[in-house]
């Protein structure tokens, strides 16, 4: 799949101009905890939620945890015609090995930061 070795990928879509994270095996990228960071400090934040089965998830960040489980608040799916079960759900908990993406508003994400903490993170790896 495309994408940088860090993990981040652009968002393509006529919605918003957003970013996306792949969230890729520890081993392969910046740690998990890096994430995990990132991810907490966007809580109350609207996301798009992509899953492995394609299932797409809007709603509002309400939590995150070290293995990168997602909860999310006031829902809806993006493709209700499909997934017409979904309409009265209003939060939900995604596991965080079925996630595939997460799209984020790119106002909300500060880019030199998270470079800078990714580069600082490979560095410690290397040691």
């Amino acid at each position: 799949r495309g994408g940088s070795r860090s993990g981040l990928r652009p968002a393509s879509g006529p919605r918003h101009q957003a970013l996306a994270f792949l969230v890729r095996p520890a081993a392969r990228c910046v740690s998990t905890m890096l994430f995990y960071s990132f991810f907490k400090s966007l809580v109350g934040k609207d996301v798009v939620v992509e899953l492995k089965n394609d299932l797409s998830i809007c709603g509002t960040l309400h939590s995150v945890d070290q293995y990168l489980n997602i909860k999310l608040t006031d829902i809806s799916v993006t493709d209700p015609e499909k997934y017409p079960h979904m309409l009265s759900v209003k939060n939900c908990f995604i596991r965080g090995s079925v996630v595939r993406y997460v799209q984020l508003p790119a106002d909300e994400v500060d880019t030199q930061l998270l470079q800078d903490a990714a580069r600082k993170e490979a560095l410690q790896q290397k040691q």
